[in-house]
């Protein structure tokens, strides 16, 4: 028996609650379910909140890598420099080291001659010294002689002979001259914890001598997915049922977002089974994804088995977003589990808002979107009281970037591959209209 109450109650979100009673459905491994529950949908920044006071101070665990094998791992220390950069004055051109006053008067018309005494060795301390009248041939990247405070650039000047060179371009203290610690002054702070190491940050680390850095490990997240009609992706599905699509995706997903992906295994629809593979999940895992289960079904027993956790407390039942609707959240001995919906489209999309944030907090970073401003090519309408996600594809014409909607079901995982990104219209938004400009966040 499936009894369904709706309300709008005052003060509630505006798509109201959903009351359910399931009873007389029961069997040996999955007793009769007989309650009365409300699931009221949480608004996705509410959603965001509830996860990151759960998540509060806890990180992952800290390891310490070759920094040459650290790209696009964060950062779990505070790297200081060693000695500052650059660590001596160097040229910034090809040209000659001189005083800057002794060329501050000169011109095209009054060009100034200075004597030639020395050239600078790239990678060698200059032995000579420079006093007024004198100048010294420098290559860039070498280093000021003594008594040198600016470089002539060698298209601003002319040889005579082989000790003489004329000037003609005015130079000013410190013209195309690298001071010490221009870029960071000794023990000056180069990286601090939560930096995503990219390219650059590799090469900063070089420059500053560390060979191995403290970085968060990677959170391993278990996957688990449900359902007596899924099989694996290897099979060949029978009538009646689906491959593990969901799995692979999340995982790339995982990957995507610096975690370790943990493919557990497909788990009928089996309140005791699912329960036992979650709390072993757990034991594990910094994060649990349950894909599938979670609707308010008779066979949706995820809320259930959650529940049931080890300290387990559902906070999320039910998110006033489109796709994604029917997610589950709960806190399970200090950790996060979510029941993502089965359909394809939707667990992705709730991955990108709410699971990818996660990640980024377990590992010290803030999550960041990507996002592209685009003109949408048609009307978009909304639906009241959720915030809506719409898959599009980019195109360009001219200087225009446009937005075209790939409208489908949430099973639909070729409206997703073709897919650039989607836009988000908030609830309370009565859609978008065709030419609108709107920002496109990116996959």
């Amino acid at each position: 028996m499936l009894t369904i109450f709706s309300s709008h109650l005052p003060g509630t979100c505006p798509v109201g609650e959903v009351r359910w009673r399931i009873a007389d459905c029961g069997d040996e491994h999955n007793p009769v379910m007989s309650r009365t529950t409300f699931r009221e949908l949480t608004p996705l920044n509410e959603a965001l909140e509830l996860c990151r006071q759960q998540v509060g101070d806890q990180r992952v665990a800290v390891e310490q890598v070759a920094a040459d094998q650290a790209g696009g791992r964060v950062l779990a220390e505070l790297i200081r420099a060693d000695l500052p950069l650059p660590n001596f004055r160097r040229s910034i051109r090809d040209g000659y080291a001189v005083k800057a006053s002794d060329t501050f008067s000169v011109s095209t018309a009054t060009p100034t001659v200075l004597e030639i005494v020395g050239a600078v060795r790239i990678g060698q301390v200059p032995e000579f010294g420079l006093r007024s009248g004198q100048a010294a041939l420098i290559p860039t990247g070498g280093m000021l002689p003594e008594g040198a405070d600016a470089v002539a650039m060698v298209e601003h000047t002319d040889r005579i002979g082989t000790d003489s060179v004329q000037i003609f371009q005015a130079t000013a203290p410190g013209q195309y001259v690298r001071q010490v610690g221009e870029a960071l002054p000794l023990q000056a702070e180069a990286l601090t914890a939560g930096t995503v190491l990219d390219p650059a940050c590799i090469g900063l680390l070089a420059a500053l001598g560390r060979t191995e850095i403290s970085v968060y490990q990677w959170p391993r997240i278990g996957i688990l997915s449900t359902g007596d009609e899924i099989v694996a992706s290897s099979a060949n599905p029978a009538p009646a049922q689906t491959r593990d699509a969901n799995a692979h995706s999340l995982a790339a997903a995982c990957q995507a977002s610096g975690g370790q992906p943990e493919m557990l295994g497909i788990i009928p629809d089996d309140r005791d089974r699912l329960l036992a593979a979650a709390q072993a999940a757990l034991d594990d895992c910094a994060l649990l994804l349950i894909s599938g289960g979670s609707s308010a079904g008779t066979r949706d027993i995820t809320r259930d088995a959650l529940d049931r956790l080890s300290d387990g407390q559902v906070f999320v039942d039910g998110m006033a977003i489109r796709p994604g609707k029917p997610t589950i959240v709960a806190a399970c001995d200090g950790k996060l589990a979510f029941g993502l919906p089965g359909h394809p489209v939707s667990a992705l999309i709730v991955f990108h808002r709410l699971v990818y944030p996660v990640i980024a907090w377990l590992t010290g970073t803030e999550p960041t979107d990507r996002s592209q401003t685009a003109r949408i090519t048609r009307n978009v309408p909304s639906e009241a009281g959720l915030t809506q996600y719409i898959r599009v594809h980019l195109r360009r014409e001219g200087k225009d970037c446009w937005a075209e909607p790939l409208f489908g079901k949430s099973a639909s995982l070729s409206t997703l591959s073709g897919a650039d990104g989607f836009i988000e219209i908030a609830a309370g938004v009565e859609g978008l209209t065709a030419g609108e400009v709107t920002s496109v966040i990116m996959w």
